[in-house]
C-alpha cells in the first residue's frame, strides 16, 4: 500500500474510531420477510411488491465493501475510486477537473471535507458511510444513511414536481424519481459537497453535475443500483457504474458522530488549496 493510500485510510479509520461502537436493536428480528429452516432471512426469496404492484425497495442495505469491513475489500471498493471497474477512455476529464484532480493527489488528499467531519455527497454516500435505509412511499422515498459524521437523509420526491432551478446547493443535492418497469430512477443536481466523487482519486465534479441512479431489485436481499455521472464541465462525456446492494435484515442504523475528531486532524492543519472555479459553459 503506498503512503498517499495509507494516510486517506488513516483519515477515514481515525474518523471511524471517534464514532458509537454500540446501540440497542443490532439483532432484533425483521418482522415479515422469509426465513430458511434454520430462522435466518432467505435473500434469495421473490423481492416484496408495493399495493400497487411495484416493487417495494424498503429496507436497510449496505453496498459491497463498505467502509465497516476495515479489509482490502474497502481499500478496493468504489468509495476509494468509482471508475475502477471502467477503462481509461470510459472516464476523460477535462482540463479543469484533470487540474483539480493532481492537485488534491498532490497535496495528499487533505483538503477532503469528510476528513473534517463534513458530508459526503451523492454517489459517494453510498458507498463510504454506513448502511443506509429506503422507506418508500407514493410521494417521496426517504435515503437515510449512517455515516461517519452523523445520520444524514435524502428525499427523492415522487409527486411529478421537475428538478428545481438551484440557488441554494445542499450537501446531497435534490432528487425526484420515477419509474421505468422495475426500475426506480432518482435524478439529483445542485450539490454543495466540495466536489469529491471518490477518495483516493479525488474526482472533482463542477456545479453542472446531474447523478442519475438507478435502483433494480433482482430478490428479497439483493438489488443493483447504476449510476450515471453526467457533468460537461468535467468530463468529456457522462460515465456510467453498477455496484451491487446487499440487504441487512435483523439489524438497525446506528447514530454516529465525529465530535472530537478534529483533534485527530491536527497534522492535516495546512492553508486550504486554491482549488480553481469551475469553467462556464457555453
Amino acid at each position: 500500500m503506498n503512503t498517499r493510500l495509507h494516510l486517506v485510510i488513516a483519515a477515514v479509520l481515525a474518523l471511524l474510531a471517534s464514532t458509537v461502537a454500540q446501540a440497542q436493536w443490532l439483532n432484533h428480528r425483521t418482522p415479515g420477510i422469509p426465513r430458511l429452516p434454520d430462522g435466518t432471512p432467505d435473500l434469495s426469496a421473490p423481492a416484496p411488491k408495493t399495493a400497487d404492484g411495484r416493487p417495494d425497495l424498503s429496507g436497510i442495505w449496505a453496498a459491497e465493501c463498505g467502509i465497516y469491513g476495515r479489509d482490502a475489500c474497502f481499500t478496493r471498493g468504489l468509495f476509494f475510486d468509482l471508475a475502477k471497474d471502467l477503462k481509461p477512455e470510459d472516464v476523460v476529464m477535462t482540463p479543469w477537473a484533470a487540474s483539480i484532480q493532481a492537485q488534491r493527489e498532490g497535496r495528499n488528499h487533505i483538503d477532503d471535507p469528510y476528513g473534517y467531519c463534513l458530508p459526503p455527497g451523492t454517489p459517494r454516500i453510498t458507498f463510504g458511510g454506513g448502511p443506509f435505509r429506503i422507506l418508500q412511499s407514493p410521494q417521496v422515498t426517504a435515503f437515510l444513511y449512517e455515516t461517519l459524521v452523523g445520520m444524514m437523509f435524502r428525499q427523492a420526491f415522487t409527486d411529478g414536481r421537475p428538478l428545481p432551478q438551484v440557488s441554494e446547493p445542499t450537501w446531497l443535492g435534490y432528487s425526484v424519481g420515477r419509474w421505468d418497469g422495475g426500475a426506480f430512477v432518482v435524478e439529483t443536481t445542485g450539490f454543495r459537497d466540495g466536489g469529491w466523487l471518490d477518495t483516493r482519486k479525488g474526482r472533482p465534479h463542477s456545479d453542472a453535475l446531474r447523478v442519475t441512479e438507478r435502483f433494480v431489485r433482482r430478490d428479497l436481499g439483493h438489488m443493483d443500483v447504476t449510476i450515471t455521472i453526467d457533468d460537461r464541465k468535467a468530463f468529456l462525456k457522462p460515465w456510467t457504474v453498477t455496484a451491487p446492494l446487499t440487504l441487512l435484515p435483523d439489524t438497525e442504523l446506528i447514530e454516529a458522530f465525529c465530535d472530537g475528531h478534529d483533534r485527530t486532524m491536527t497534522h492535516r492543519a495546512e492553508p486550504p488549496a486554491p482549488e480553481a472555479a469551475s469553467p462556464r459553459l457555453p
